[in-house]
């Protein structure tokens, strides 16, 4: 069985038991997730490559801390968004609504001179968005992370992760009236609402 076909759990396991190949697989496939979470938070490049690199080396760090049987994605997404509040409180700032590296799907396709327009016009709704429903958004919208993760991720009831997904959503679809605004937001930016 590939690195690419063994489970976030099976990898970590592995890591555990002193496999190295099992870490530069999960750095592999959270690395870039990772950055852009982080880069829908914070502009500078620099800032969320070294935020990266922390988020593994406190899971290099906490390694032993991992619970058999939990889900290692959540965990992962956990240490990360502690490390850029940590980094903000650092700054002394409020969190920065940067637009992030643009992915394959947010970039303007050929015919659609608009695309890009769309993808600005989304991002500054979400931006809008009080932080505790931008955060559970974001996660369960673009990461594809289920309401039970986003729940792990938050320290929230997954009763509570959906109602603050639900006013958020309420709150997207009142700021994007335009119906080819929000037909392409769904289309070409993550999950739906369902």
């Amino acid at each position: 069985m590939t690195s690419q076909e063994r489970s976030d759990e099976v990898l970590m396991a592995a890591y555990r038991a002193g496999d190295r190949a099992a870490f530069d697989a999960l750095f592999s496939r959270y690395a870039p997730r990772l950055r852009q979470t982080l880069s829908r938070r914070i502009n500078r490049r620099d800032d969320v490559a070294d935020l990266v690199q922390q988020t593994f080396l406190q899971l290099h760090r906490a390694r032993a801390d991992f619970r058999e049987g939990a889900k290692l994605r959540p965990w992962l997404y956990t240490i990360a968004l502690n490390l850029a509040r940590q980094y903000f409180r650092r700054k002394g700032r409020r969190p920065e609504t940067g637009l992030g590296e643009v992915e394959p799907a947010e970039r303007g396709q050929e015919g659609d001179p608009e695309r890009p327009a769309v993808a600005r016009e989304l991002h500054e709704a979400l931006a809008a968005l009080p932080a505790a429903q931008r955060e559970v958004i974001e996660l369960h919208w673009f990461e594809g992370l289920p309401f039970k993760e986003v729940a792990q991720v938050v320290g929230a009831s997954e009763s509570a992760v959906k109602v603050r997904a639900h006013r958020g959503y309420e709150k997207l679809r009142a700021r994007l009236v335009d119906p080819a605004v929000t037909k392409a937001g769904a289309r070409g930016y993550g999950r739906t609402t369902q």
